[in-house]
This record gives C-alpha cells, sequence and structure tokens, in this order.
C-alpha cells in the first residue's frame, strides 16, 4: 500500500493525505489509556506505514514527549508540525479547549518546551491555536514573535489552526504558510475556505476528515452520533442524504468520509488520529485507495448540498 502524497503550499514539502494526529496520545484522563510500550510501537507504525506529517500540540499532554522518545530518532522521516499559544501546563481541573495566552513571551516559552519534548532543534510547522482575531494576534505580537523564531531557525513555517467566524481574516493576511482547517462532508462550512486557502497558495491541513471517529461509532450511531460544528447532528445530516446509498458493497462510511476528505481538491493532508494500532492501518489502507471516484464524489456533495 503506498499513501498519495501532495505537495503542501508553498513550503514544497511533499507530504502523504493522511496524515496522523497526535492528539489521542495526551493520555488519561482526557484521552484513551495507553501504555508507552504501545505508543512507542504505534509511532513507529506511523512512519513504517509511509505516513510523512505528524501534528501535535503542547495542550495534548504527554503526545510531544512520546513523539520525541520514540521517534525522536527518525526525525529526517517526517514533517513535524505542533501548535503555539497553548498554556505550558493547563490550570489544574481544566478541560479543553483550554484558556490561551498569545503573548509574544508565552508563544516562545511554549516553543522552546515543544523543542525540548520533541527532541528536535526545529519545528516544521507551528501553527496558532484555536484561531484568535487577526487584531489578538497582531496586538499581542504573536506574529512578530514566530517571525523571530523562524528567523532563529527554531521554525521553518507559520501556521494557522482556523475556523470561523476568523478564518477569513486570517487567510487575507497573507502571512501564514499553512492552514489546519475542520472539514468533512458532515462537516463541510468550512470547505469553500478551503478551497479559497490553497488558491491564495497555503498548504492546507483538514482536520475531522473522517468526522472524529466514525469506524467506532458505527454499531451505536444513534448512541454516539458523529461531531459537526453545525446545528444538525452528523448523523441526521447522513441519514437526510441517504449516503448509505452511496457504499459499494464492503464499503464502511468510515472509508467514504476519509475518501470524500481526500477528495477535495484544496487539501494537502488529512489529520487523522488513533491510540490503536489496528485503527491506524485500516486509515492507511483506505488513504492508499485515494479520492472517491468523481462521480460518487460529486453525487455526495450533491445529497448534503455541497454546491462548490
Amino acid at each position: 500500500m503506498t499513501i498519495p502524497t501532495r505537495i503542501l503550499g508553498r513550503t514544497g514539502a511533499k507530504v502523504t493525505v493522511l496524515g496522523y494526529g497526535a492528539m489521542e496520545l495526551r493520555g488519561l484522563p482526557r484521552g484513551p489509556e495507553i501504555s508507552d510500550a504501545d505508543a512507542g510501537k504505534l509511532l513507529n507504525e506511523v512512519l513504517d506505514s509511509g505516513i510523512t506529517l505528524i501534528d501535535t500540540s503542547i495542550d495534548y499532554g504527554a503526545s510531544e514527549e512520546l513523539i520525541g522518545t520514540h521517534i525522536g530518532h527518525r526525525r529526517d522521516e517526517y514533517f513535524l508540525a505542533s501548535k503555539c499559544g497553548c498554556l505550558l501546563t493547563p490550570p489544574p481541573g481544566a478541560t479543553p479547549p483550554f484558556p490561551h495566552d498569545y503573548s509574544a513571551a508565552n508563544v516562545r516559552a511554549g516553543v522552546e518546551q515543544s523543542l525540548r519534548r520533541l527532541q528536535t532543534d526545529h519545528l516544521d510547522l507551528v501553527q496558532i491555536h484555536m484561531s484568535p482575531s487577526r487584531h489578538q494576534i497582531e496586538h499581542e505580537g504573536t506574529l512578530d514573535e514566530l517571525v523571530k523564531l523562524r528567523d532563529e531557525g527554531k521554525i521553518g513555517f507559520l501556521g494557522m489552526s482556523g475556523i470561523l467566524p476568523h478564518l477569513a481574516d486570517h487567510i487575507e493576511m497573507g502571512v501564514f504558510d499553512v492552514f489546519q482547517i475542520p472539514y468533512s462532508v458532515l462537516q463541510p462550512e468550512h470547505g469553500e475556505l478551503v478551497t479559497k486557502a490553497a488558491e491564495s497558495g497555503a498548504g492546507v491541513l483538514i482536520r475531522g476528515g473522517v468526522a472524529r471517529g466514525t469506524a467506532s461509532e458505527e454499531k451505536n450511531w444513534s448512541v454516539q452520533p458523529l461531531s459537526t460544528t453545525s446545528d444538525t447532528p452528523a448523523a441526521d445530516l447522513w441519514e437526510a442524504g441517504k449516503l448509505d446509498e452511496l457504499l459499494d458493497e464492503g464499503q464502511s462510511r468510515h472509508e467514504l468520509i476519509l475518501r470524500f476528505t481526500l477528495s477535495h481538491p484544496g487539501l494537502s493532508s488529512t489529520i487523522v488520529g488513533t491510540s490503536k494500532l489496528d485503527h491506524l492501518l485500516n486509515n492507511v489502507g483506505m488513504a492508499s485507495l485515494g479520492p472517491l471516484p468523481e462521480d460518487l464524489y460529486a453525487e455526495a456533495k450533491r445529497r448534503v448540498g455541497i454546491t462548490d
């Protein structure tokens, strides 16, 4: 199995269309329990399977340290993305979304901490986390500090982990090399901005590209519906669009959703996280099939009301 690759916008980096999101390595109490040894096996399999992009964050608990410990010695095999604006230590008892501090001092401290934890001398990409307004990041010196860190060689490229309502402003600024944007067939609200970001020359990383864990939820869809930022539960969007009718024999909902995401022409890579080795290998197998056939992609878009 070979995972297709695309160029990450103006960075020029070639990345696999399936990236690995390390949030599921954050550990208890917010994430699944995973032993150090199992995390090591998983991370090495990420690279052995051909994935070349890993996305993490200070907010993801133990994930940065696990990456540094287990695959720091393989650093030249992957494009490494993390976040800034996160508190170095979340307040006791805090639950996501954590408060953020976009001051220059905290941005620098966060990057320096990430470098130590990840056991590397540079981060390929640092993304401003949680999509603060343009005014805030300019007023607090966030961008100026990131540029300094880039000039020092500690950062390769600047990114924004963006959402509505500020994402359009971020694209218009023309300073971000990469945008991380939520999108899927069941969460299409940012679809036009994915296109706009790509047309600006930026790379686009999609999060939520498998609608947050469909594989584990298919058997109990009515109990644990998929997540979406719209007012309509994703399970209802699926049913309203009669998307089960588009499944080939033996094809899972998970595959249809993932390959739909891969079909967006503006996508560089979609970040999918898991703490389970079998889920990782399943994702690799599906991503290796590439985008949906054009007619199936067009029909799925029509059924959920995507007109772009």
